[in-house]
């Protein structure tokens, strides 16, 4: 099986992951924030710890990896939260959709740190996937501007740790290796504000939960090895089915219809990357 495949299968299993990931956040209820992030980094964490044990595997990072390491972290940390707290306030396809624009934020934070000199047309892509953005976070609506920029962050963060992660692929860092410093640095970062904030669950709530993190877990695993298996230009596409996976969770769950406005920005982002990914093969 070639890269490029395995690849295509990872992300795929990596969108169903963390779509479901996101429904089970939202239906944990009205908990804080930060207490959804640790309990779904949490398990996430035990899972790398069990799979290093089991397979004998270091944990050192090798030289010239540390600093790509810290960023792949701390954005894909705060990106995370930031999803979290989108999924929370705003619809849960468009928290999706403002979060898959990560493969565009990836190009362009490809180009310091990959030394990957982006096309014309990448440029115009990723413009015409800003205006698609713009049409679902609609800053007009006051009420949702802030969930929705923050949602943008999420997708900034997510695209920025992507890249780090094909750069520490490229210096022979196991995935393994990767989601246990990540889920690791995250437990940590969120831990003060889980005891601060923290609110009793019931044992509903704590199962939801669990079942969150075991699903983004599937995810944070099935990207990982994705984007070391291809380039982000090759699989990106097969990601935005994440995006049709949430929306379908959201309309059988929560009966949430997406506005049009919101449904024509699918259609340009989505669209936008199916054109990138048929240019690039």
């Amino acid at each position: 099986m070639s890269g490029h495949t395995k690849g295509i299968i990872c992300i795929i299993l990596a969108a169903i992951g963390f779509s479901l990931m996101s429904f089970f956040v939202r239906l944990a209820g009205d908990l804080p924030t930060m207490e959804k992030a640790f309990f779904r980094n949490f398990v996430a964490l035990i899972v790398a710890v069990f799979v290093l044990i089991g397979n004998k595997t270091s944990i050192a990072v090798p030289k010239g990896a540390g600093w790509p390491m810290f960023f792949r972290c701390f954005l894909g940390s705060t990106a995370l939260i930031a999803n979290f707290y989108a999924i929370d306030r705003i619809g849960l396809a468009d928290s999706n959709m403002l979060n898959k624009l990560s493969p565009f934020f990836a190009i362009l934070v490809s180009i310091p740190l990959l030394k990957e000199k982006p096309k014309a047309f990448d440029i115009i892509s990723t413009v015409i996937a800003f205006i698609g953005a713009l049409l679902i976070i609609r800053p007009t609506q006051s009420f949702t501007l802030v969930p929705s920029l923050i949602g943008l962050y999420g997708g900034f963060g997510a695209g920025t740790a992507y890249a780090c992660v094909r750069l520490l692929g490229r210096k022979n860092v196991k995935s393994t290796v990767i989601v246990f410093y990540f889920s690791s640095f995250s437990c940590l970062l969120t831990l003060p504000f889980f005891i601060i904030q923290f609110e009793p669950m019931t044992w509903t709530q704590l199962l939801i939960l669990m079942a969150a993190g075991v699903s983004a877990t599937l995810g944070q695993f099935g990207i990982t090895n994705a984007y070391k298996f291809a380039p982000a230009k090759d699989i990106s596409v097969f990601d935005y089915t994440q995006v049709i996976f949430a929306a379908l969770w959201a309309m059988i769950f929560f009966d949430e219809i997406p506005v049009p406005l919101s449904i024509a920005g699918y259609i340009i982002i989505i669209g936008i990357a199916v054109v990138r990914w048929w240019k690039g093969k």
